[in-house]
């Protein structure tokens, strides 16, 4: 018996191309950019001007797009344009290709014909259809070429949507599917799950048969689509885009041709009738009306307001996005076998409803479960993942009580309320309590709980997705107070600090905590990772305590907090071991300088990190302008003011990155600071980043004595600047007098050019100004107003 590999299956991908430049194909090409995969994007030939201009004009085309498919929209320059009658060399030296192009068996297969003498021989072929037959495709290839072809499915936008489902036809190599697992995992930070050639695989069979079934019931019960996106959105565990306003996004005759293809591929399925587009959305198609793309769909935009179609007077109407109050108060249970059980009892149209949709979403679900997936988890994970739910189908099913509630589905199946007659599986009624549990998630095909996958990838994830009940290590605790724990994960050495507060919110406990954990390790441990349990990584100081402080008129413990503050920054930066950052979703105010501090920061792509105290009224004063203009000393000893003038503009304006990568376009990361596609390997990389400087006899920067600065020189240039800005009305006087503080802070305050200071003036600088400000009027109003609503006052 061979033991198991603990080495994950290597597929160097150095160069991909992707085929086909429209909305799917061109926003893959962008990620794999992202990932530094140097990426060739391909389509048909231009008519008229360059032959590649539509590739070019797809690649231009990226940096309007929003959300953003670019984590830096430099990164467009490197996507190399190409047309088919004239760069076929380009598929010589490539690892993989993905095919992109529209959902049309003929077209794809006329593709494949052409490309197959040109791709190089150990090049990985995938098609990213969203449900055509990968073993139909792969027939028309080269023999040889069909062990190394499967489908690699990304879900829209590719960049921010982290499923993607990867199906292997009858013939294709193993290997190839486990390299490309671990590529797409660790490179492209995506979640893949592996799904059967079945149509429409996983996620869009599951996920649009529950639109549909939600659309007969919107008709059924006579509800407004407006009512229905209240009742299927975040109330019930769902983005807020829910259902109509998802289909508005995806584009009607989108929706209505993957309905068609469901219609057309299962001729079989029980539920076969109800696989066609209602009659209003036909209409709604036929007028043009296909969605956000042209403006109308089920929603269209009149003046500021939302109005939403009214099937009944064939006109649109005010939106009045609301549950009833009786219906709100059940989905406000938090119990979801109570929850669920008073739906069903319920008389209100809204709860039958929504009791319906769920009903015939657990039908169809456990009824294809043996066909299309190989576990329950497969499912659970393609439909969060895809479709941004927080609870799978099963998952939900499985928390409101299995047993009563497949009881009540075989009630409704009965009485002929279920939009289906078909009989539930056996297995659904065998007297299980669910289908996630400690030795795994159900697989009906093999009658068997099955467990995580083994692949060696897999074990970069410290703490990986859970599935529902699902619970990871939680390590030793090596000390805590109420603000934060130290603790440690196997025996590495690496102590890892976690904070306790809401949104990871910096007080006064957050402050001592870390400073005494610190300590602790450097007399027990060898390294030290700063990472949360979940995100964010810190939204930054406590304002509710800051502002009790100040409305108190207790501005000398208000200055204490400000110097424990900075205390604690410098206590990170000086540590006699490494410490580690470890940044995932918002690192603001003090969590963004906490990470500037450290001695290294290991960032998840999808990192928003910013100096954002210029929104409240305040500067940043946790070290983190102090920080700014050492290194702004350290990049142009003879003249800081170049390297601040990107900074000045970054902090001033209180802006934040929109991904990691751009973070140290902004002076926010460092280059040496390491960015993570994959979130959920995040804790993994910076444990080893950490130890690495541990064991490469890491020493703390000695203390600055000799910083040159701008000066009143620096200082004056900034001034002019915002003279402008005030002047054409971009600024108002308090936001000129909140910069004007941290253009002083920046270049070392009124002293000579070419100055020299050392840390202690410009940290005395930071709170200076922090705590002046603090004490205006206006820069109170703005955090009452920030906390009140979460969002900025301009004042």
């Amino acid at each position: 018996m061979t033991a198991p590999s603990t080495t994950t299956p290597t597929l160097r991908i150095r160069k991909a191309a992707v085929l086909g430049a429209g909305v799917m194909g061109a926003q893959i090409a962008a990620h794999l950019t992202n990932a530094g995969v140097e990426t060739v994007l391909f389509d048909l030939p231009a008519k008229e001007g360059p032959k590649s201009g539509i590739a070019l004009k797809a690649i231009a085309n990226l940096a309007k797009l929003s959300p953003a498919p670019l984590a830096d929209k430099d990164l467009a320059s490197a996507i190399i344009p190409a047309n088919y009658d004239e760069d076929m060399d380009h598929l010589k030296d490539v690892d993989l290709v993905i095919e992109a192009i529209a959902e049309r068996m003929d077209w794809k297969l006329d593709l494949y014909k052409k490309i197959a003498p040109h791709v190089s021989p150990t090049a990985v072929l995938a098609s990213n259809t969203s449900g055509l037959s990968i073993n139909g495709l792969a027939e028309v290839l080269p023999e040889e070429m069909r062990h190394r072809f499967c489908g690699v499915h990304f879900f829209n936008p590719p960049r921010y949507m982290h499923l993607v489902e990867l199906i292997p036809t009858r013939l294709t190599d193993a290997k190839v599917v486990e390299g490309l697992e671990a590529f797409l995992v660790t490179t492209v930070g995506k979640g893949v799950v592996i799904a059967r050639d079945t149509p429409n695989f996983i996620g869009n069979r599951i996920g649009v048969f529950s639109m549909l079934a939600t659309m007969h019931h919107t008709e059924q019960f006579g509800l407004g689509f407006d009512v229905v996106d209240a009742l299927t959105g975040p109330a019930v565990g769902r983005p807020k885009s829910a259902t109509y306003r998802t289909a508005d996004v995806v584009g009607l005759d989108t929706m209505a041709h993957v309905i068609k293809t469901m219609a057309d591929t299962l001729p079989n399925d029980p539920w076969r009738e109800y696989f066609k587009a209602p009659i209003w959305l036909s209409a709604l198609i036929e007028k043009g009306a296909l969605g956000q793309k042209n403006g109308a769909g089920f929603y269209r935009k009149a003046g500021k307001d939302i109005v939403v179609l009214d099937v009944a007077k064939q006109d649109y109407r005010p939106s009045e996005q609301k549950a009833s109050d009786e219906v709100a108060a059940i989905l406000a249970i938090r119990n979801p076998a109570e929850k669920f059980a008073k739906l069903r009892a319920s008389s209100d149209p809204q709860a039958q409803f929504l009791w319906a949709t769920f009903r015939d979403l657990f039908h169809y679900t456990a009824y294809h479960l043996a066909d299309i997936a190989d576990t329950a988890r497969d499912v659970d994970f393609a439909i969060r993942w895809g479709y941004g739910w927080k609870l799978g189908p099963f998952e939900t099913w499985q928390a409101a009580g299995w047993q009563q509630v497949a009881t009540w589905v075989q009630e409704d199946i009965a009485a002929g309320k279920a939009m289906s007659k078909a009989p539930l599986p056996a297995w659904v009624l065998d007297g299980r309590s669910g289908v996630h549990g400690k030795a795994g998630s159900y697989s009906a095909s093999a009658n068997a709980d099955k467990p995580r996958s083994a692949h060696p990838v897999y074990a970069r994830q410290l703490f990986p997705d859970p599935i529902l009940g699902e619970q990871f290590d939680q390590g030793s605790t090596v000390w805590e107070n109420d603000g934060v724990r130290l603790w440690t994960l196997g025996d590495d050495g690496v102590g890892i600090i976690s904070f306790k507060t809401k949104m990871h919110t910096v007080n006064d406990q957050v402050l001592d905590g870390i400073q005494h954990a610190i300590g602790i390790a450097e007399e027990k441990l060898k390294a030290v990772v700063i990472w949360q349990t979940g995100e964010p990584f810190s939204a930054g100081a406590d304002l509710k305590g800051a502002l009790g402080l100040l409305q108190a008129g207790r501005f000398d413990d208000f200055e204490k907090m400000v110097a424990n503050f900075q205390r604690t920054s410098m206590r990170i930066k000086h540590s006699l071991v490494p410490v580690v950052a470890a940044v995932r979703g918002l690192a603001l105010g003090g969590g963004c300088e906490f990470q500037m501090h450290s001695a290294r920061t290991v960032a998840a792509l999808e990192s928003y990190i910013g100096l954002v105290e210029a929104g409240v009224g305040l500067l940043p004063a946790g070290g983190g302008l102090h920080e700014l203009a050492v290194r702004a000393a350290h990049a142009n000893p003879a003249d800081p003011f170049e390297a601040l003038k990107k900074v000045f503009e970054t902090v001033a304006m209180a802006k934040v990155s929109p991904s990691a990568i751009e973070a140290k376009n902004m002076g926010l990361l460092r280059d040496s600071d390491v960015v993570v596609f994959n979130a959920y390997e995040l804790l993994y990389v910076a444990k080893k980043v950490a130890l690495s400087l541990a064991e490469s006899g890491w020493r703390p920067p000695l203390y600055q004595r000799a910083i040159p600065v701008a000066g009143d020189v620096g200082r004056a240039t900034f001034q002019a600047s915002l003279a402008n800005l005030q002047a054409g009305y971009f600024a108002s006087e308090h936001d000129v007098a909140i910069a004007t503080r941290i253009a002083d802070t920046l270049c070392g305050g009124n002293i000579e050019r070419g100055s020299l200071v050392d840390e202690e003036w410009l940290l005395a600088l930071e709170r200076k100004h922090f705590v002046e400000l603090a004490k205006t009027e206006k820069t109170q109003a703005r955090i009452a107003h920030t906390m009140t609503t979460g969002k900025p006052l301009r004042n």
